[in-house]
């Protein structure tokens, strides 16, 4: 009986993983499964948290060395495609500068990840969102 439920329950992850890469692409799954830079940061030089209208929040960890993004990093309570814009945006802030930072905008983290199902592209913009007030929070620091 054991082995029965495990070969259902091995294929029903099976098939949750194919229809999870069919609806979302090849980047965001693999981002999905494996997550990048998703972590609490102790003493950030910028941070932010910011609560979506879906529910989601998103926080934005930055850590700066001459001006540039060192090190950043993210954590969500959302769905995977917060946890994937989360990841992306964290990505995309590294060793820029604060103008440059926010220059990434939810289309951009779009583009970058190969895009989303329309009714997902709203956690792209609350990662760029959060991104740019976690900028804002060092900028206001380092003045």
């Amino acid at each position: 009986m054991n082995d029965t439920l495990d070969t259902f329950v091995q294929n029903l992850q099976d098939q949750i993983y194919e229809e999870t890469r069919e609806a979302f692409g090849e980047a965001a799954y693999q981002r999905w499964r494996n997550p990048l830079h998703m972590e609490a940061m102790t003493n950030p030089d910028g941070h932010a948290a910011v609560r979506g209208g879906c529910g989601d929040s998103i926080q934005i960890f930055l850590k700066f060395e001459h001006n540039r993004v060192r090190k950043a990093s993210f954590q969500t309570d959302g769905c995977g495609s917060s946890l994937v814009c989360g990841s992306y945006a964290a990505e995309m802030a590294m060793g820029k500068t604060p103008d440059e930072v926010f220059e990434i905008t939810g289309e951009s983290i779009l583009k970058k990840l190969g895009g989303l199902p329309e009714e997902n592209e709203h956690c792209a913009f609350l990662a760029a969102e959060t991104l740019r007030q976690a900028v804002n929070d060092y900028v206001k620091r380092d003045a």
